[in-house]
């Protein structure tokens, strides 16, 4: 029997979940407007594992996501799941923000789109396929009416934009997904457990998020 904990910090939503096998038994999360990170994550990993039954010693691995996401919550992330595998000398698994996002979305054909949000018309996303394997690699891009109108068939769009993309993309074959917005730790636990079966892990010491984007500062404002 394996038992995971699922950390998903890219986003809006801090949450945790602890799956066994690949199903989630326990899942803690809450998704706020200021990024409460920080102040909850290690909470829900402790209230997590306290209301699982279970202490860290059973855990067989963390799995993490490795974005692309936001930079302070994805740091957030990956160093509390650095500090437990260390503590415990147990793997890190690393999972794709995106797929785990496209995973969410329960469709039978068609392609599924993943977006989250940058900054203006700028979105992270990928296209996968109804198994979640990927058709076209992670990018940041900026939307307009001819993103994506070579794809055929039904288009799913899952993820925090539909606010500014649902005006933009108007092909009859594009749905948007609405109620799913953020990714979600409990999404984790299938995904994490079948990299866990083949032993695909990270290295704990030198693992780094995957940002996409240089992450940058922006100098004072003059007055």
């Amino acid at each position: 029997m394996a038992i995971i904990l699922n950390i998903e910090t890219a986003t809006k939503n801090c949450s945790v979940s602890i799956a066994k096998n690949g199903e989630t038994i326990l899942c803690k999360e809450i998704a706020e407007e200021g990024y409460s990170h920080a102040e909850k994550l290690h909470v829900f990993i402790e209230e997590a594992i306290a209301e699982s039954g279970i202490t860290v010693q059973d855990l067989a691995a963390i799995a993490v996501s490795q974005g692309p996401g936001s930079y302070t919550g994805l740091r957030i992330g990956v160093s509390a799941a650095k500090g437990l595998c260390f503590a415990l000398n147990i793997p890190l698994i690393a999972i794709d923000t995106l797929q785990t996002l496209a995973s969410q979305a329960k469709v039978s054909d068609g392609k599924i789109i993943p977006m989250l949000d940058a900054r203006r018309m700028e979105v992270y996303s990928a296209v996968f396929n109804t198994d979640l394997e990927t058709e076209r690699a992670i990018q940041a891009e900026v939307i307009d009416e001819n993103s994506f109108n070579d794809i055929t068939g039904t288009v799913y769009f899952v993820g925090d934009c539909a606010d500014k993309c649902k005006p933009v993309l108007t092909k009859e074959n594009f749905v948007f997904l609405e109620e799913i917005k953020y990714p979600s730790a409990a999404a984790m636990s299938k995904i994490s457990f079948n990299k866990y079966q083949i032993s695909d892990t990270v290295d704990v010491a030198y693992f780094e998020p995957y940002y996409l984007k240089d992450f940058m500062i922006a100098p004072p404002s003059k007055k």
